[in-house]
């Protein structure tokens, strides 16, 4: 039976292995059918865990915010035919905080075996690192960017913070950091923990938690870094 594998990737430059699974090598080599969110960092992917692939024999569907939802059926067409196919995320799993969700969901409707690989995610490493509490926390994905709204947001993100303990777990786009940092310092209170955790697993990775009043003036220039923020108590 056909399968359909969850693929990680990378979160920062650096030998592969080092992170992934050794069954990521065995799965990418004899796939032949791709559903990824851009086809040219896909490929280049794809060359640094086999540089022998053959990539013009590969077939690629993009799955991105430009996909419409007409277009997932096709891309789950090779299963069909006794074909594998494999999702391939930017950055992390396939399936969080990201658009391979649809296609997963689409395929255990169709009764398709889905075959998850273990692999980074900067939601769960974050966690780990944070000293932060583990057994109730919660991941919101991306704050408004407007001021007001984003303030506001991170308001009530506190509020469950101080309410229930709930870690809570957000990102942002990275040349957007610094202003959501700026705005965290503003708004939270003194003594609310706040973890900064950018470049996980690469070689200038970053991951330090003190209370909001520690980090004032202490900030590093997370401008285009990718990062991910974390409050709690």
């Amino acid at each position: 039976m056909a399968e359909l594998y969850l693929v990680p990737n990378v979160l920062s430059d650096g030998d592969w292995q080092n992170v992934l699974p050794a069954k990521i090598f065995p799965v990418v080599t004899q796939t032949r059918f791709f559903i990824v969110e851009n086809i040219r960092t896909a490929r280049r992917f794809l060359k640094l865990v086999n540089q022998e692939i053959n990539i013009d024999r590969l077939t690629f569907f993009e799955l991105n915010k430009y996909t419409q939802p007409g277009d997932l059926p096709r891309f789950l067409k090779p299963l069909e035919n006794g074909e594998d196919v494999a999702v391939i995320s930017e950055a992390g799993c396939p399936g969080v905080a990201d658009p391979g969700a649809d296609i997963v969901r689409l395929a255990h409707q169709k009764g398709y075996k889905v075959v998850p690989i273990v692999g980074p995610s900067s939601i769960v490493l974050a966690l780990m690192a944070s000293g932060l509490n583990g057994q109730n926390f919660a991941f919101n994905g991306y704050l408004p960017v407007r001021t007001n709204e984003r303030i506001r947001a991170i308001s009530n993100l506190e509020k469950r913070v101080k309410g229930s303990e709930q870690t809570q777990i957000f990102i942002e786009t990275p040349y957007r950091n610094n202003q959501l940092v700026n705005d965290l310092l503003k708004t939270c209170s003194p003594s609310t923990l706040l973890c900064i955790a950018a470049n996980l697993t690469g070689e200038n990775e970053f991951v330090v938690t003190k209370p909001v009043s520690e980090w004032k003036n202490k900030v590093p220039d997370l401008h285009k870094q990718p990062a991910i923020f974390l409050i709690g108590r």
